[in-house]
């Protein structure tokens, strides 16, 4: 595990976030004035230094819609600069009738993968980022997934658990679209009932092909580095989707709310421990590699 490949993590100026700027705007991690600020890429490296990763990923983070483009554009000129990160997941809003352009011009930089459209939604509205529960369902939406295929592109599936039904019925419905399920699917009713009617959904997922799955974000909800808690999800994870289709995602800054680089990754090395070698180079690199292309 001397090669990782962190498949989730953040880079921002402050000024083009607008969650980050005005008053505060409620999130799913919780409070996060730690990180109302710039996070370079020169303070993402600081944090991976000599925790063995040789490549990364970066995830939208939210910038003005109309400023999609201008986003990917911005870490593309980041990673020529300083040679990270080595792949872009961007955004774009797939029901927009315009969306065609809108990923032409983010697919002539060379390091875009995927796009992120955050389609959660959950009955408490602190939790909720999509317009409602059936997003999947929405016809827009699902006339343009397909032009993701034709530029090569991957999807990254971000729901909850009520939700994963509906996403395992979307992702069989687009199997030339690799989907990779953030954050274990973002277990966050830790009850025997939560924890019971998660097990059910991931398993839906995984048993649709195209789905991978990121070991990322597990202290969202409990806003602390857990452990145990990470090394149960990532157990039941990787019992059901197999090493081959899951990855690793430190998905910082915002896991620097509670915790440090090292500290996070020792968790999952931990977790990791009882997989064999390879399974677990799989899943710190292997599966990144090959659906990012790095």
């Amino acid at each position: 595990m001397d090669r990782i490949v962190d498949a989730h993590h953040h880079i921002w100026r402050q000024r083009d976030l607008p969650w980050l700027e005005g008053p505060m705007q409620p999130r799913i991690f919780g409070p996060y004035e730690p990180i109302r600020r710039d996070y370079p890429i020169e303070e993402y490296l600081g944090d991976i230094e000599g925790s063995g990763v040789a490549q990364s990923v970066y995830v939208q983070a939210n910038w003005a819609p109309t400023r999609a483009v201008d986003e990917v554009a911005w870490v593309q000129a980041e990673a020529d600069r300083t040679g990270f990160p080595h792949a872009i997941v961007g955004y774009a809003d797939l029901r927009d009738p315009e969306v065609g352009a809108v990923l032409k011009a983010q697919a002539q930089y060379p390091l875009l993968r995927g796009i992120r459209m955050q389609l959660h939604w959950h009955e408490n509205p602190q939790y909720r980022f999509a317009d409602g529960p059936a997003v999947m369902k929405d016809a827009a939406l699902r006339r343009h997934v397909g032009l993701l295929a034709d530029l090569g592109l991957l999807f990254e599936l971000q729901v909850f658990t009520a939700q994963m039904e509906d996403a395992a019925a979307f992702a069989a419905s687009f199997p030339d679209v690799p989907m990779v399920l953030a954050h274990c699917g973002m277990p966050e009713d830790l009850t025997a009932e939560g924890w019971e009617a998660w097990r059910a959904g991931m398993a839906r997922l995984a048993a649709v092909p195209s789905v991978s799955v990121k070991l990322s974000g597990l202290g969202t909800f409990v806003h602390r580095l857990d452990a145990a808690h990470i090394a149960r999800t990532v157990r039941e994870t990787v019992a059901l989707f197999g090493p081959g289709r899951c990855l690793w995602g430190s998905n910082f800054p915002i896991e620097k709310l509670w915790c440090d680089y090292a500290s996070l990754l020792g968790a999952y090395r931990q977790a990791l421990a009882p997989l064999s070698e390879a399974d677990r180079a799989a899943i710190v690199a292997g599966t990144a590699r090959r659906l990012y292309r790095l």
